[in-house]
């Protein structure tokens, strides 16, 4: 929402193949594994279309440390009625709600994002 062209994250495993999906839906630009320091980073590149509108309009974080959401792959459902993307962890990695559907797995709903 401060239209920051980039954002630097904390590297790890999964923030990555979160990123590589956003990258793929089209939300982020791109992204790229940077040594900062004694550390590594994970740097996104955040997308804007038009007059410097933001591409993601909504970010919403479904499961918690205090309450964990989980959904069998039957349960899945298309979020904001198509428009958006859900992101779950299941045994087969990192997956978009409808990638989950196709290879019939569930997981922990981690977010929603359009």
């Amino acid at each position: 929402m401060a239209r920051h062209e980039i954002v630097d994250i904390i590297h790890s495993k999964m923030n990555v193949e979160i990123s590589r999906i956003l990258k793929r839906e089209g939300y982020i630009s791109d992204y790229a594994v940077e040594r900062q320091g004694q550390g590594v980073i994970l740097r996104l590149y955040l997308k804007y279309v038009g007059d410097r509108e933001a591409v993601i309009r909504g970010l919403k974080r479904v499961s918690k440390p205090g309450l964990r959401r989980y959904i069998k792959a039957a349960k899945i459902t298309k979020t904001r009625q198509g428009l958006g993307t859900v992101v779950l962890s299941t045994p087969a990695g990192i997956l978009t709600g409808g990638e989950a559907r196709r290879q019939k797995v569930g997981g922990e709903v981690l977010f929603e994002v359009w």
